[in-house]
């Protein structure tokens, strides 16, 4: 780990299907206040919602859009997701961004069928889920629905820092303050877990450490904590899972 002390942060923002431009100012300017050397976290499917009329036309503002977010990842580790097409699918296709190169690509695996998503996107491959490394730090990524499923769980198990971009819906709100809770916890990880601020989701958005403190704010467009990366070492040693 390459240092103790490590911002990170988790966006919250009402983005809708009708204004791809927009979402993407405010996404880029929210970017722009974020320091240095930060992990970031933005909402699920943030540039256009779930455009489930105009698919083609979300994944072709993705394709445009991507590059821009990618120049902002100057020492910086971003990830959201955005609607892509391939050999004629769409998926919800997350990206880990850091220092201006895509350093993981993994698309959703468990589509939310509740609100049609397998019906308009193809599933993802469970083996992208996985572990991988940044700045000597061990980091996983789930979408949304995805942190419903144990078996996924077992597959980011070790992770120092788990982030979740969501578009958790308002009715469900304890459930994902008390999963994302969890998951921080039975990992003894850092979460950072992005939630959109439209109406009718749940917000929620925040950090959350390894001993399970929380740092959430409804109102708020960005979440910030600076992490101490000890933390994961002391909780890792204080209470031995076999995660050390």
């Amino acid at each position: 780990m390459t240092t103790s002390n490590l911002p990170l942060y988790a966006i919250q923002f009402a983005y809708e299907s009708g204004n791809y431009e927009k979402n993407l100012s405010l996404l880029k300017e929210l970017l722009q206040k974020t320091k240095e050397g930060s992990f970031i976290v933005a909402p699920e499917l943030c540039l256009t919602h779930f455009s489930f009329d105009k698919m083609q036309k979300a994944a072709d503002f993705g394709k445009k859009a991507l590059p821009e977010i990618i120049k902002l990842s100057k020492n910086r580790l971003i990830s959201f997701t955005l609607t892509e097409e391939k050999n004629g699918y769409f998926y919800n296709s997350a990206k880990i961004i850091h220092n201006q190169k895509i350093i993981h690509s993994q698309t959703k695996h468990k589509l939310f069928k509740f609100g049609f998503e397998d019906k308009y996107f193809k599933e993802g491959k469970k083996e992208d889920i996985k572990i991988i490394e940044a700045e000597g730090l061990k980091i996983a990524l789930l979408i949304c629905f995805e942190i419903r499923f144990i078996d996924l769980w077992k597959k980011i198990q070790g992770a120092d820092i788990i982030l979740i971009p969501a578009l958790w819906g308002k009715l469900r709100k304890e459930q994902f303050e008390s999963i994302t809770k969890a998951l921080a916890i039975i990992n003894q990880a850092f979460v950072i877990a992005a939630n959109s601020a439209n109406p009718d989701m749940a917000k929620s958005s925040g950090i959350i450490t390894p001993f399970g403190k929380e740092y959430r704010d409804d109102n708020a467009l960005l979440i910030s904590h600076n992490a101490d990366l000890n933390e994961i070492k002391k909780m890792r040693r204080y209470m031995d899972i076999g995660l050390l």
